[in-house]
C-alpha cells in the first residue's frame, strides 16, 4: 500500500503514528510524508529540516514532502487544500494520518481542515493526537509493543524538541510513552496509538 502521513510541523507526524508507520514500512508498504511548515518557531528551519530527513531515513520514508509555508502563520485557502490534493495525485495512497482538528495550536486546527476537504474522495482517513490535541476519543487502536522503543528514536532524532514540552523534567519521550501506555490501556495492550477514523471503509 501507499500510506501518506500529513503534519504541520518536524516531529507532529513522529508523535502521533510514528509507530504505525514503522509498522507499515516493516511489512514493505511505502509511506510519504508531507509536512507544511519547517517548524522554525522552535529552532531553526534549517535545523528541523534535517532532523526531520535523518527521521525519514530512519522511518525508511520513501519521500518527505514540504510545504514551505510559515510555521503558526498557515491559513486555511483553496491553495492550500489545492497543495494537498496535489500530493494525494501524487501519491495516490490507500491510507491518509493528520492530526484531529480540535487542537489549541492554530497551525494543527488549519491543517486538519484543509485535509478534511483535500481527503474528500480518499476511503480510509485517521485522525492521530499530537501534545496539543484536546478532546480526542480514539476509537481505533493499533498495538505498537513490539517497537516502542523505535518510536522513541524516531522522536530522539527530533533533537531540537526533545525538551520543548513546557513541562519541567518531562521529555517529548515521556509524553510519547505515557500517551502510548494510556492508548495501550484503552486497546487491552501495553501501548498502542490511537485514532478516530474520518472514514474508514473496511475490505470485503
Amino acid at each position: 500500500m501507499n500510506i501518506l502521513a500529513i503534519g504541520a510541523h518536524p516531529d507532529d507526524i513522529e508523535f502521533g503514528c510514528g509507530g504505525t508507520l514503522l509498522k507499515y514500512t516493516k511489512a514493505k508498504n511505502n509511506v510519504y510524508l508531507l509536512i507544511l511548515t519547517k517548524g522554525e518557531i522552535g529552532a531553526s528551519g534549517a535545523r528541523r529540516c534535517q532532523e526531520q530527513k535523518e527521521s525519514a531515513k530512519f522511518l525508511k520514508a520513501k519521500r518527505v514532502f514540504w510545504g514551505n509555508y510559515k510555521d503558526t502563520k498557515i491559513c486555511l485557502t483553496k491553495e492550500l487544500i489545492g497543495k494537498i490534493e496535489a500530493i494525494l495525485n501524487k501519491v495516490k495512497p490507500e491510507i491518509v494520518l493528520f492530526n484531529a482538528p480540535s487542537d489549541i495550536h492554530q497551525d494543527h486546527r488549519v491543517v486538519a481542515e484543509a485535509a478534511i476537504s483535500a481527503t474528500r474522495y480518499i476511503k480510509k482517513v485517521l485522525f492521530y493526537e499530537v501534545p496539543t490535541t484536546i478532546g480526542f476519543e480514539p476509537d481505533i487502536f493499533v498495538d505498537i509493543g513490539d517497537i516502542i522503543f523505535e518510536k522513541l528514536q524516531l522522536l530522539k532524532l527530533h533533537r531540537s524538541q526533545v525538551h520543548k514540552t513546557r513541562v519541567p523534567g518531562l521529555s517529548i519521550m515521556d509524553s510519547a510513552t505515557s500517551c502510548a501506555n494510556f492508548r495501550g490501556f484503552q486497546g487491552r495492550v501495553k501501548y498502542a496509538e490511537g485514532f478516530k477514523a474520518l472514514r474508514f471503509m473496511l475490505e470485503s
